[in-house]
């Protein structure tokens, strides 16, 4: 039985980026950049071809570049490859031409090696930037690859994708752990490097908190205190159970959950000390909580909240306060900030807050605008 290629093409469409077939003449010739969105022709000049054939159930795609004429040379290439394998012929894959692997390859195996070792955040990102590139990159090989290429991919990026400088570099540094893990080093220089501003953390004032808490509902005020007075992660409060907080030692450990797939950033666990009112309003909640559920912060249905920043802005609303200006990570920052200001050394801040590094602590290390501050200035100067 001879076994078929499909070409496809990689477009943009209302639902979203979506394989779709190409379109062809009367002639059988593929018409460049025409592709069949729901049976009806449609221009799409972006993205690149793809082949696209099973290996038993599993589909296989292989990314053949943005030329559609040689696009179409490959499936026919492709086509007699598999059909003389199917035939007992034995050929040379093409994705192995003089020892050279094809990107769309090494790509879905990078994708696979993470989704293995790595969150589905940061699997999602990388499927983007990787995405990305290839949008931007029409070389087939590895090999082939060139620091221009990295630069174009930057450009790309910031012109035509209209991501923010932050953006760019965090992509940029996704593609660069992606060449590194197959053994590609050394093609972009120190100042070929996207760059950015790295913004101060911004904090909440206790103006705002004041308003904020004011307009809170006795749930939603347990919910803000507790991101406000343990600095965690909105994952790491979403799936905190009763079991992670001490009452009599006044402290929250952060743990892997693998009954929720959960596990902390950097898979460390760490222990955060909680001030004596917020235990005071853990142990009434406790007292009142469904003794069959064991998460602090369940839905009806004893799963994790996953609700916490929406709530957030319509108390922001409610407290004539700008929804913009509030967010979750915002009271991490608080936290932070705050504690350094109360004179916390890093060391123990950094621990509190699970980084990896100083330097992500020291970013919270900035001097005091509080009205206190303005008033000592006002008298150096009275």
């Amino acid at each position: 039985m001879n076994r078929e290629v499909n070409l496809t093409k990689r477009v943009k469409t209302p639902q979203g980026l979506r394989y779709c077939p190409v379109a062809l003449s009367l002639n059988g010739r593929v018409k460049p950049d025409l592709v069949l969105v729901n049976g009806k022709e449609e221009r799409h000049p972006e993205g690149a071809y793809y082949l696209e054939w099973r290996e038993g159930t599993k589909r296989v795609r292989l990314s053949v570049g943005k030329d559609a004429v040689d696009a179409s040379a490959r499936r026919l290439r492709k086509e007699a490859e598999l059909n003389a394998v199917n035939h007992g012929v034995s050929v040379s894959p093409e994705d192995g031409q003089n020892g050279h692997r094809s990107v769309a390859a090494a790509i879905a195996d990078f994708l696979d090696e993470t989704k293995l070792t790595k969150k589905p955040k940061t699997l999602a990102a990388y499927s983007t930037a990787l995405a990305y590139f290839q949008e931007s990159c029409p070389k087939l090989y590895l090999a082939d690859i060139e620091r221009g290429d990295l630069l174009k991919f930057s450009a790309f990026l910031r012109d035509h994708k209209k991501q923010s400088p932050r953006s760019v570099y965090n992509k940029f540094e996704n593609l660069m752990t992606f060449l590194k893990a197959n053994g590609i080093r050394g093609l972009a220089g120190k100042s070929d490097w996207p760059r950015y501003v790295e913004e101060e953390p911004e904090i909440y004032e206790r103006e705002e908190l004041d308003k904020l808490f004011a307009d809170c509902n006795s749930d939603e005020r347990l919910w803000y205190e507790f991101f406000l007075m343990t600095g965690m992660r909105e994952q790491e409060v979403m799936h905190c159970s009763w079991e992670d907080v001490n009452l009599s030692r006044s402290t929250i450990t952060v743990r892997y959950k693998p009954e929720y797939g959960f596990s902390p950033k950097n898979y460390r666990e760490r222990e955060i000390p909680i001030p004596a009112k917020l235990v005071k309003k853990l142990k009434a909640a406790k007292a009142k909580a469904d003794k069959t559920c064991g998460l602090v912060f369940p839905t009806a249905g004893c799963r994790p909240k996953l609700d916490f920043l929406d709530a957030l802005k319509a108390v922001a609303e409610r407290a004539q306060l700008n929804p913009e200006n509030c967010w979750l990570h915002k009271f991490r920052a608080t936290f932070a900030t705050w504690s350094l200001w109360a004179g916390v050394d890093l060391r123990t801040v950094q621990q509190w807050l699970g980084h990896s590094d100083m330097e992500s602590t020291m970013r919270y290390l900035k001097p005091s605008r509080s009205q206190q501050v303005q008033q000592k200035v006002n008298k150096i100067f009275a």
